[in-house]
This record gives C-alpha cells, sequence and structure tokens, in this order.
C-alpha cells in the first residue's frame, strides 16, 4: 500500500546566494535587457537603471542609521517603489515587512509594534485609503519631527517615514529624497555588506491571520523566497524572452515572490497594470507589452474574459501564468485556454508560512489535472497526509497535508508558541488544509481544518474579526464565518448577541468597522440573535449558523 508521502527530486540545485547577489548577476549579464515596466506610472527601466535606483535607495536607507535586521515595514498599492523598496531592503540586510494596503488603523499600529518597524515606506492614498491622513492621525508628532527622528508614543521603535510621490507629511522623507542621499560613502557601504549577508537571513515579514488572535509575522529568508521564486519561474520555463503581466498585489507573495522573485531569478520583465486590478488596465497591459504570462485569482480571469471590450485586444502573445487562490472551475480554465490562449496554464498551492508555492501543476499535466488537483510537489520540498494523531495516511485518504523543506518558514516573528504549533519537532509545517495525495502524487485539497473564509482569493480568519467586534460596547458576544457567494466565492456573515437593552443595526456595526479594518473583513451578512447553538460543554456549533445561514440565502431573504 502507498503512503501519503511525496518529495521532489531535482537536478537543479538549490540557489545558495542572497536576492542582493542573484539581483547583480541578472543586472551583468542582461544590463539593457527590459526589466521592469508599471504602466500608470510611466515607468520602463531596464535592469542596469533599475539596479541604479535600487542601490540608491538600498544605500540611502543606510544613512538613516539603519543597520541589517532593522524592519522597514512597507504600506502601498502596486508601483514602481515597491519594487524597488523590496530589492534594496534585501540588498541592505533590511527585513521588508508587507502591509496589506487594505489595512486601517488598528491593524497597522499593530503591525509596526509587533515587529518593531524602525522605517515605513508609505503611499499617500489609494483607494478609499487616506494613509497619510491615517498617519497623521497615529503620530501626531510628525507635525514639527526632523524627519528621520521620528519619536511617537504610539509607535516607540518608528524613526523614519518615506513618502511614496509628493511629500505631503511633516517630519517624512520624500521617496527620491533617500535616493539622493547615496553619496560615496554610503555605496561603498552598501558594497561591502554584500559579501557579509547570508542566504538564511530574516529578510522579510508577512502578515498572516491566525484563527485565534492577533496577525502572525511568518518570517522568510532569502534562501526562501528566492528559490522558491526560481522553481516557479522554472516550472513555467522563463527565460529573458518573458514578460510577466502582474496585476495581483505585491505585499502578498503572490506578488513579490511569484512575481518578483520569479522574474528576477529568470531575468524575464515584469509588467504592472495598475496599483491594484482593474480587468481593462490588464487586458490593456497583455496586449501592449506582448506579455507571455498572466497572474491571478479565477475572478480575475472572469473578470477580463467577460469585459465588454474583452474581444478587441490581441492576447495570442500569452501562453502561459498562475491561477492560485482558490479552486479552479474546469468551464473557467477552457475558457482561459481558448480565448486568452493561455494553454501552458499553471495551479499553485502553498501558503505564506512555506514561501509560497509546495504544489504546482506542470505544462505537461493534463487538463483534468489542472482543474481536480494542485499538481505534484515543489523540487527540493516533502509533503505528507497525516491523520489526528500525526501519522501518515494511505494515498488517497484525507488528513492534514504537511510540507517540509527549504521554503518553510523560520517562525513567527516573536512568537515561539505558535511557532512550535505550526512547525513540528521534524520540521513539518502544519498547513491546516485537508488534501490528499494519489498514487501518482498529485494533491487535491478537498477543505479547511481551521474555520477561514476565502472571499475573493483573500484569506479571512474569524476570530481576527470577532475580536475586533467585540470592541464594541453594544456587543455581548459575536460569531462570525462564511457563507457561499456567487461572486466572491465566500461572504463574511456575522451573528450578534447584544447586551441587555442595548441597539445596533447592520450599518451601525459596518460603520464601526470602516476605517479600522479592512474592507474585506467588513461582514455583509449581519444577523441579531438572543443564543447561539452550542456543544453541552460550550463550543460554538458554527457549521450549524453556517447551514441556517445558507438556507435563508437561498429562500432570498
Amino acid at each position: 500500500m502507498s503512503k501519503s508521502y511525496v518529495s521532489g527530486p531535482s537536478l537543479k540545485p538549490l540557489l545558495g546566494d542572497t536576492i542582493g547577489q542573484r539581483f547583480d548577476q541578472v543586472v551583468a549579464e542582461l544590463p539593457d535587457a527590459l526589466a521592469l515596466v508599471v504602466r500608470q506610472q510611466g515607468v520602463r527601466l531596464s535592469w542596469r537603471e533599475l539596479a541604479a535606483r535600487v542601490d540608491a535607495f538600498a544605500a540611502g536607507l543606510l544613512t538613516l542609521g539603519l543597520k541589517p535586521g532593522d524592519r522597514v515595514g512597507i504600506w502601498s498599492p502596486n508601483n514602481a517603489e515597491w519594487v524597488i523598496t523590496q530589492l534594496a531592503t534585501a540588498k541592505a540586510g533590511l527585513i521588508l515587512v508587507t502591509i496589506n494596503p487594505a489595512y486601517r488603523l488598528a491593524e497597522l499600529e499593530y503591525a509596526l509594534n509587533k515587529v518593531e518597524c524602525a522605517a515605513l515606506v508609505t503611499a499617500t492614498s489609494f483607494k478609499s485609503s487616506d494613509y497619510a491622513g491615517m498617519l497623521a492621525t497615529l503620530l501626531p508628532e510628525l507635525v514639527g519631527a526632523t524627519p528621520g527622528a521620528l519619536a511617537a508614543a504610539s509607535v516607540p521603535s518608528l524613526r523614519s517615514i518615506v513618502q511614496i510621490g509628493d511629500l505631503t507629511l511633516p517630519g517624512a522623507f520624500a521617496f527620491a529624497a533617500i535616493e539622493a542621499r547615496a553619496d560615496a560613502d554610503a555605496m561603498a557601504n552598501l558594497a561591502a555588506l554584500q559579501d557579509v549577508l547570508q542566504c538564511d537571513d530574516a529578510i522579510n515579514i508577512q502578515f498572516t491571520s491566525g484563527t485565534t488572535g492577533q496577525p502572525k509575522g511568518a518570517t522568510l529568508t532569502h534562501h526562501n523566497i528566492l528559490n522558491n521564486g526560481y522553481f516557479i519561474g522554472e516550472t513555467m520555463a522563463y527565460t529573458q524572452a518573458d514578460s510577466v503581466c502582474i496585476p495581483v498585489p505585491l505585499y502578498h507573495c503572490f506578488g513579490m515572490v511569484i512575481g518578483v522573485m520569479a522574474c528576477l531569478t529568470h531575468g524575464s520583465a515584469m509588467v504592472f497594470p495598475g496599483e491594484g486590478f482593474d480587468p481593462l488596465a490588464t487586458l490593456e497591459a497583455v496586449a501592449a507589452e506582448r506579455c507571455t504570462s498572466l497572474y491571478g485569482v479565477p475572478t480575475m480571469f472572469i473578470a477580463q474574459l467577460d469585459h465588454p471590450d474583452f474581444a478587441t485586444f490581441d492576447v495570442t502573445s500569452l501562453r502561459t501564468g498562475v491561477m492560485a487562490g482558490s479552486n479552479c472551475p474546469i468551464e473557467l480554465m477552457k475558457r482561459c485556454i481558448a480565448a486568452m490562449n493561455l494553454r501552458d496554464m499553471t495551479i499553485c498551492y502553498g501558503m505564506t508560512e512555506t514561501s509560497p508555492v509546495s504544489f504546482q501543476t506542470t505544462l505537461d499535466d493534463p487538463l483534468e489535472r489542472r482543474v481536480s488537483t494542485v499538481g505534484r510537489v515543489h523540487p527540493h520540498m516533502e509533503a505528507k497526509v497525516v491523520d489526528a494523531e500525526g501519522r501518515m495516511l494511505p494515498s488517497g485518504q484525507p488528513g492534514e497535508l504537511c510540507t517540509r523543506g527549504y521554503a518553510v518558514m523560520l517562525g513567527y516573528w516573536a512568537d515561539e508558541a505558535r511557532t512550535q504549533g505550526a512547525i513540528d519537532a521534524a520540521g513539518w509545517m502544519h498547513t491546516g488544509d485537508l488534501a490528499t495525495i494519489d498514487a501518482e502524487g498529485y494533491c487535491a485539497i478537498v477543505g479547511r481544518i481551521k474555520d477561514m473564509v476565502i472571499r475573493g482569493g483573500e484569506n479571512i480568519y474569524p476570530r481576527e474579526v470577532e475580536e475586533f467586534l467585540y470592541r464594541h460596547p453594544a456587543i455581548a458576544d459575536v460569531q462570525v464565518f462564511g457563507v457561499p457567494d456567487e461572486k466572491f466565492g465566500e461572504e463574511l456573515c456575522a451573528w450578534v448577541k447584544l447586551r441587555a437593552e442595548a441597539e445596533l443595526s447592520a450599518e451601525d456595526l459596518r460603520a464601526f468597522c470602516r476605517d479600522q479594518i479592512a474592507h474585506y473583513k467588513i461582514p455583509r451578512h449581519v444577523r441579531f440573535v438572543a443564543e447561539f447553538p452550542m456543544t453541552v460543554t460550550g463550543k460554538m456549533q458554527k457549521f450549524l449558523m453556517r447551514e441556517a445561514m445558507e438556507k435563508e440565502l437561498k429562500g432570498g431573504l
């Protein structure tokens, strides 16, 4: 009887470089090849031109007194400065802390303090997010502060704010001003660091929500994300001739690893259609730049295919890409192949804690495998499926998926207890996902152990939303869970028990959430209840709540 265990043998060795070392190699080999296109900014940079800006910004950061290992946050939608910051912090040995552009004050304050950020690179605004305004509220000491010498009561570790675009924040540096600080001494200091930094150094902290408590800071190394990007690109046969359209967010592993690192390791061009996803801008980018690869979650591909102007765009340059975030329906895959020429589309599976990809379909996998599974295990990675006691199951039987190998994070920043709860003594990362691995090594994700909600590709953990709602003085108890939704796959629902004599409407609850938590975490459905279904031991039975809501919603109520 075969077991639910697989490993990824490969003739291609792991890279032992830092991100900066690999970047410098690509620049030396392809100095004049196109590296970065950011269409909303009119930016077009060769690898040589990108390197000049990266090195200047990296050296400039060092002049602020930042040292290897210090944390630098970035709170911004997609733009050229984001990519420059990602590569510059890596070259300077600084740990980039990626902050969701949808975060509001409470979430931002928690993230900055959790990892003790010394600097923050920020956009001015994006959609409904007034970053400058929120920072002025959080850090009133900015008024009158000398740039680089901030002393804020709410975030004591924070010394420097760097603003992308026009400088409107008092006490902040303009992004260009940091680049301008790169004098000969600063550049020499940066060059000297390149032989000091090691590939196992932490280089990135990405916040990922948990089923209990506040978001956790998954800590990743050069080795983690550089190699993961490399093998993702190898799977799609990337070369310097490829041009990759990246409409997914950079703050997430999808953008900064599957996007930037896969391109950097292969000399492929990175094309960003806009600050955030827009189906028309994405189609325009693919056609204008003759992109060969396209990324997105299933809803993004649907939005492009269903756009009224879709037929006016020539997308025949496409051949491959990555679809991830949720299951791909077979009809959608057929449409992508037929209408978008994505004959070599791949499906990826993973998690932030594994850099992120541990399984991926290959270019020669049949269509049925690409829609019913997440492919086979990545090179140099191992995976197994275990029962509740941690025993390996026979192939084909569902259980918890565990992964092990170079891609597994160092741990959760300053959270040893939750790190030990996720990575066992043998180095296995427990994903919390229910999966099967068949006799041929293909993995299928069949459910979730944790009560996570996936809304349009965004992971939402109900406990985090519940803990925020508990702050409302009218709320005695609240339970949050997901219900099916045609557009987003799932939507958030909150059952609320009010305190005696208290009054609260659904709109009042949503207004309480606005500007405090990300928009996608605000419950769409709100119901006020007197009691919750519970077991005799007092455990909440969310599955009964979910079933009741599904019946109600199907009835059109």
